[in-house]
């Protein structure tokens, strides 16, 4: 059995909702950066709301709370789809807050293509078809979707928490 096979399937393990042909592979694991971050568009360093790991500046509210991570992105330019729309739009990019009773569990970034990218906590990024393949026991549901117009410039500013 190859490796990719044993890392696909251990990823259906987690996510069961993710059928084999509805997702493929895009990294290798890494706990360089985690969701937060790779759906705000960077792979530098891991972005979480608690100390000894960097968060934007001017972003406030409880750590890993779902309004945090709404106000992490507005910071960055996005805004909540009201009603909340997961179609791709043109133009836009979209990010999907996902989360339960605890707060905010991911966060994945749409593609040009219309599938979603997601960076599975310390593990690998993966692209895939729908959000709802993500939703259960391990993220929650999603919470909201956010979009910001293509052409606005991203931003990195921040501080390590201590």
């Amino acid at each position: 059995m190859n490796k990719r096979r044993i890392i696909k399937g251990r990823i259906r393990r987690l996510f069961p909702k993710l059928a084999a042909g509805r997702f493929q592979i895009a990294s290798r694991k890494t706990d360089q950066y985690n969701c937060i971050a790779w759906a705000a568009g960077t792979d530098k360093r891991w972005w979480e709301p608690t100390p000894g790991y960097f968060w934007p500046n001017g972003v406030a509210g409880t750590a890993t709370s779902v309004a945090t991570a709404v106000l992490l992105y507005e910071s960055l330019g996005f805004i909540v789809c009201d009603p909340p729309n997961a179609h791709l739009e043109e133009g836009f990019v979209k990010v999907a807050i996902f989360g339960n009773h605890q707060g905010y569990t991911h966060a994945a970034r749409q593609l040009e293509n219309g599938k979603w990218a997601s960076k599975l906590g310390a593990l690998e990024d993966i692209e895939h078809d729908n959000l709802d393949d993500l939703t259960g026991s391990a993220y929650g549901e999603i919470k909201h979707i956010m979009k910001k117009d293509k052409g606005q410039p991203s931003r990195e500013e921040g501080n390590l928490v201590s």
